[in-house]
């Protein structure tokens, strides 16, 4: 085997095995002896089990970040603010699901490990996901706070949160959605996803520039 093959194979292997287990639980022997190769091999393309998961998550987000970022500068060259934020939200998700089905971006698998991981709660490997995501998501966040004078920024950050975890569950899960519906409308339609993603998530960020949302908000939450 190719020292590329062997490579990609370990990745493979590994991003399967995180999915399944999780991080801590799976030992770097066992993601050798699934990949078919010795040890030496893992390490010597890898250095340690960190060193792979950081390239797993190099190969699936840097195109996909890459792309947002070119699709939020393209957005934020819209005049409208309500069309320059569905634009925005548009350029958040669209990547995720164009990509699904190859090394970049995401997929199932990808999709299904980070929300593993994310609830593993590892720290060295919660510090992968922060280098791999951070800088992208706080553009997609000034970018939303542009759109929307005056709104609370933590706010926004709150509501994003809420879109990335829609967006987790869509890919990963596409079925209920087909299942709940009686077979009406299919889960793995990427475009009927997107388009629903998009219109929920800007009624979400819409409202935090409504007039009077402040007064209503410590009306519901009293100090």
């Amino acid at each position: 085997m190719a020292r590329a093959d062997t490579r990609q194979t370990i990745l493979e292997v590994a991003k399967d095995l995180f999915a399944e287990r999780g991080f801590g639980s799976v030992p770097l022997r066992e993601i050798a002896r699934a990949a078919g190769v010795h040890v030496g091999s893992v390490t010597y393309h890898f250095g340690d089990k960190l060193g792979l998961l950081e390239a797993i998550y190099t190969a699936h987000t840097q195109p996909m970040n890459a792309r947002r970022l070119e699709l939020i500068g393209e957005a934020m060259r819209i005049s409208d603010d309500d069309q320059r934020l569905m634009a925005v939200l548009r350029a958040y998700v669209l990547p995720a699901f164009t990509s699904s089905h190859a090394d970049s971006g995401g997929g199932a698998r990808f999709t299904r490990m980070r929300a593993v991981l994310s609830a593993e709660g590892n720290p060295e490997a919660r510090q992968i996901i922060a280098n791999a995501f951070d800088t992208t998501t706080r553009a997609f966040i000034d970018a939303i706070a542009g759109c929307l004078p005056g709104a609370d920024r933590n706010a926004i950050v709150w509501r994003s949160q809420f879109l990335l975890g829609s967006l987790y569950y869509t890919l990963i899960n596409p079925e209920r959605i087909t299942r709940l519906s009686d077979g009406s409308t299919d889960g793995g339609d990427h475009e009927r996803a997107i388009d629903e993603l998009v219109a929920t998530s800007f009624a979400s960020f819409k409202a935090l520039a409504e007039p009077g949302r402040k007064s209503r908000v410590q009306t519901l939450h009293p100090a």
